[in-house]
């Protein structure tokens, strides 16, 4: 299921259309992660990333390839979720920071806001496009901080990003 369609669903099974649908993702399956809650106003995301023959690196801890994978594509999902369809949303940039190696599972929440939502809405209403950064920190069961990701994501509103991206293509066309 895409998420477009995630609204035809009755409220109460939006969560679970969500969870399901990232962990049966191939990209995301491979990552060794999976997503553990889904809040039912899809704001909050909890994933877990498991240590495992296939996310343990050569000295026995988490891989950082999983580490950053595992942030991929969540708050893009929500967002995508909350926003509909009349938005143009992808991930523009990412880091990562690793504080301390994890020989356990680790956890790692995404969180989003109704006032966060409002203001994005603002933003596409006036400036047609917007970008925000979110810090993702994967985080142990006794709270430590393990990895940091920031990832920046690139929200504009359907129309206006086709629209110049038409001309856009078309003046590189030109020259």
């Amino acid at each position: 299921m895409k998420l477009s369609q995630l609204s035809r669903l009755p409220p109460r099974w939006q969560a679970r259309a969500m969870r399901t649908g990232f962990n049966l993702h191939p990209a995301f399956r491979a990552t060794g992660g999976r997503v553990v809650y889904v809040a039912p106003d899809l704001l909050h995301i909890r994933v877990r990333l498991a240590l495992t023959r296939r996310t343990r690196n050569i000295v026995g801890s988490l891989y950082g390839g999983s580490l950053f994978a595992v942030t991929d594509g969540i708050h893009v999902g929500m967002l995508m979720a909350r926003l509909g369809r009349d938005a143009i949303i992808w991930d523009k940039a990412a880091t990562i920071r690793y504080r301390r190696p994890a020989f356990y599972a680790l956890t790692a929440d995404f969180v989003l806001s109704e006032a966060e939502l409002q203001d994005i809405r603002d933003a596409l209403d006036r400036d047609h496009e917007a970008e925000r950064t979110y810090t993702v920190l994967l985080t142990g069961p006794d709270g430590t901080v393990h990895t940091e990701v920031q990832r920046t994501i690139y929200v504009a509103d359907k129309a206006w990003y086709k629209h110049h991206k038409l001309r856009s293509d078309a003046a590189g066309d030109q020259a």
